[in-house]
């Protein structure tokens, strides 16, 4: 299936991305994540920013894309983050994923520089899509503004639907703000613009405004929970499964939510490599880990498909 035929829907997950002993991307292991999630109705918005995708580089991606090609998983529940500070980066990761098959990208704006003009990101995207040049490409704004202080406005997103109907496919809004994300769906989503919460704390409202679902980091660890609901959001108990979604959530943010996901996979699988962060973020502290095993086990917590993420063998790809 190419880009142009797929659609994407209900839940997706930045997919963390494991390290090796040297500090290197771990094929072998992202394989593993990456098809236990598909078997639970997650797709994947593989180098998002819980991928640590900002601390890999262009080649680095390419090589763990390629990875997941060459093992099988489908190209059609793709979505990979493509955004760069620099243009030629976007442009590359964009043309490869698009080329690759995938059904979407998932751009952050270029933002490093603060305080830029809506013109400027236009003119950014503008250029990536005009130098891609290819009916396939579908791309999904990546609105992060507390991380990237760079974002889209309501008039930006407007003027890129105008400018590129069959391209701008949707957006992931981390915002964290509600209204925001109301905004958009009441605005944009009928314009078959696709409106995907940057947290499954948003999913059922999202769902029920007529999004298209979330794109959700904790869906690295609570996928099955996650995606279940995106089935059923129309059924009696959803609300209750809402508040479960949220209880679980709350304990991964107590800590940074990056070396926790992964404390709690290498807790659950027994494979110690997965607790791994790239500098310079840090793992878990010892208390940390204890902290978050004890809310985890207390609230029934269940790493599904834990022991298929433990199997032995490692393939690193090249920096």
């Amino acid at each position: 299936m190419n880009a142009a035929a797929s659609h994407l829907t209900g839940v997706l997950s930045p997919v963390l991305t494991p390290f090796d002993a040297n500090g290197a991307p771990c094929s072998d292991r992202f394989i593993r994540l990456c098809r236990s999630l598909l078997d639970q109705s997650v797709g994947l918005a593989i180098f998002g920013t819980n991928s640590e995708a900002n601390s890999l580089s262009v080649k680095e991606k390419r090589a763990l894309l390629d990875a997941l090609l060459d093992a099988g998983l489908p190209a059609a529940r793709m979505m990979p983050g493509t955004g760069a500070c620099a243009l030629p980066d976007a442009i590359e990761l964009t043309r490869h994923a698009v080329v690759s098959g995938c059904a979407g990208v998932l751009m952050l704006p270029p933002f490093y520089y603060k305080g830029v003009s809506d013109e400027g990101v236009f003119r950014a995207f503008a250029r990536v899509i005009d130098t891609v040049a290819d009916e396939r490409l579908r791309i999904y704004l990546y609105h992060i503004p507390p991380v990237a202080q760079v974002g889209f406005s309501a008039a930006l997103i407007e003027r890129l639907l105008d400018a590129f109907p069959q391209t701008i496919a949707g957006v992931k809004d981390s915002s964290g703000d509600w209204s925001n994300t109301a905004m958009m769906l009441e605005r944009f989503q009928p314009r078959g613009f696709d409106v995907f919460a940057g947290s499954e704390t948003f999913l059922l409202r999202t769902l029920q405004a007529g999004g298209a679902g979330c794109i959700t980091a904790t869906g690295n660890v609570n996928a099955r929970e996650i995606a279940r609901l995106a089935r059923e959001w129309r059924t009696a108990d959803a609300a209750l499964q809402q508040r479960r979604l949220d209880a679980i959530r709350s304990i991964f943010q107590q800590f940074p939510i990056i070396p926790a996901m992964k404390a709690a996979i290498a807790w659950q699988s027994g494979d110690e490599a997965w607790a791994s962060v790239r500098p310079p973020l840090v793992e878990l502290d010892a208390s940390q880990r204890a902290k978050l095993q004890t809310e985890l086990e207390a609230a029934g917590f269940e790493l599904t498909g834990a022991a298929g993420l433990a199997r032995p063998g490692e393939t690193a790809v090249a920096s």
